[in-house]
């Protein structure tokens, strides 16, 4: 196994980039280990509504960056506090699913560190009933990856903040996220250490003590390549969100002006169908609205930019632009 170093590189569109480039493009009988921080970002599973995981209005104000991944699973919130991990391998045909086999280097390390680790459930591990890793895993012409988080030092206050929308806002045929009570590892050190400590610590017990640990350096055509796949996927809206499964959107709320219920159906993240109802006053028919919003990508800049090429009070009389979007997202 050789380890490959991503310079602690925060930018999460790039650290799944450089696993993806691992996966696809390195020796295929090598099995490789990557750590990897981040931003605060959310990250959604391949197969997840993005926009029904996620607390638009929170990640807009605070600028979180939100990506989707290639294996599946439940969306996770992460920041600097958080050390992920990546086992890259051969697929020898009994690895997928199979989170024992990629998590028990893990579990050994940290019962080193006095953190009684346990794998539990599917893919979590947990320590005192609570969790401290989720995992998923990816298969794709024989070569599979299993990642994990690990919860070292995160923010949690801001994990339900960021992954928590109007539950009544969103009908998806997407696969919704389980909640989990979660713990960081910091509480539970004998020893206290910081997260780069706790890196080192890993990578050590994990490499059995090697003096010194095997690498595989990046080139800069290695990372000429890894931008492009980020580019390409993990910066892509069409990937971030076109990728959603169909989603209804269904609200209404009452505002002096009277009370709008707007309703659409929304595939691979663009608008198909539009329904405005209310008792508002407007000048103008309401089906212009509707028709203005079919075809548009269901992403707020571009929703008012639409909205703003006309006067939204002819339509609604006493409600303006910021009120409709208000409904809208």
């Amino acid at each position: 196994m050789k380890y490959i170093n991503n310079r602690d590189i925060l930018d999460q569109t790039l650290n799944f980039a450089l696993e993806e480039y691992a996966l696809t493009h390195l020796n295929i009988n090598e099995t490789y280990l990557i750590f990897y921080r981040m931003t605060p970002t959310v990250i959604v599973g391949r197969n997840q509504n993005a926009v029904e995981e996620v607390n638009m209005d929170y990640i807009r104000s605070h600028k979180v960056t939100v990506t989707r991944r290639l294996s599946g699973g439940g969306a996770v919130y992460n920041d600097p506090g958080n050390l992920s991990f990546s086992f890259i391998s051969k697929d020898d045909g009994d690895s997928f699913n199979n989170y024992r086999k990629f998590t028990e280097p893990v579990i050994r390390a940290l019962k080193h560190m006095g953190i009684d680790a346990k794998l539990e459930g599917r893919n979590d591990l947990t320590v005192d009933g609570r969790k401290i890793s989720g995992n998923a895993q990816f298969v794709t012409h024989g070569r599979i990856f299993s990642h994990g988080t690990l919860l070292f030092d995160v923010n949690l206050d801001n994990v339900s903040k960021a992954l928590h929308p109007d539950a009544e806002k969103y009908e998806s045929k997407g696969i919704k996220s389980v909640r989990s009570r979660v713990t960081n590892i910091r509480e539970h050190l004998l020893e206290d250490m910081d997260i780069q400590q706790f890196r080192e610590t890993l990578l050590h017990y994990i490499f059995e003590g090697n003096s010194e640990i095997p690498e595989y350096h990046l080139t800069d055509e290695d990372w000429t390549n890894i931008v492009a796949i980020a580019q390409h996927r993990y910066r892509n809206w069409d990937w971030v969100y076109g990728k959603s499964p169909e989603f209804n959107v269904r609200k209404a709320h009452r505002f002096p002006g009277g009370r709008i219920d707007i309703r659409l159906d929304v595939k691979k993240g663009v608008i198909e169908t539009a329904s405005i109802y209310g008792d508002f006053f407007g000048v103008e028919d309401v089906s212009d609205i509707e028709k203005l919003l079919v075809g548009t990508k269901y992403e707020q800049d571009d929703v008012t930019e639409k909205l703003k090429t006309v006067d939204v009070h002819l339509y609604f009389g006493k409600i303006g632009l910021e009120d409709l979007l208000s409904v809208l997202f």
